[in-house]
């Protein structure tokens, strides 16, 4: 029969089951950031240039394409810790 410590810390792999994870990447809140900002810069290109940038053959599709970006920013902020 094996006994468990309770001064140790769980395993990270208990800590997950668990549904505690630790804390994101480094790498994550800048991207989480960029893609909202990408997003947003896509939309204000588009209207400033009248519809002519960032992609011309998408026309007001871009609004969608600018959106789209930033909504994959905003789903990255449920992951968040």
């Amino acid at each position: 029969m094996s006994r468990t410590n309770p001064r140790t810390k769980p395993a990270r792999t208990e800590a997950v089951r668990s549904g505690e994870a630790g804390p994101n990447a480094v790498w994550f809140k800048p991207v989480m950031f960029g893609f909202m900002l990408l997003g947003l810069a896509w939309i204000i290109v588009f209207y400033v240039s009248q519809g002519t940038l960032p992609a011309p053959g998408l026309g007001s599709w871009n609004i969608l394409v600018g959106f789209g970006i930033a909504f994959i920013g905003f789903l990255m902020t449920t992951r968040w810790r």
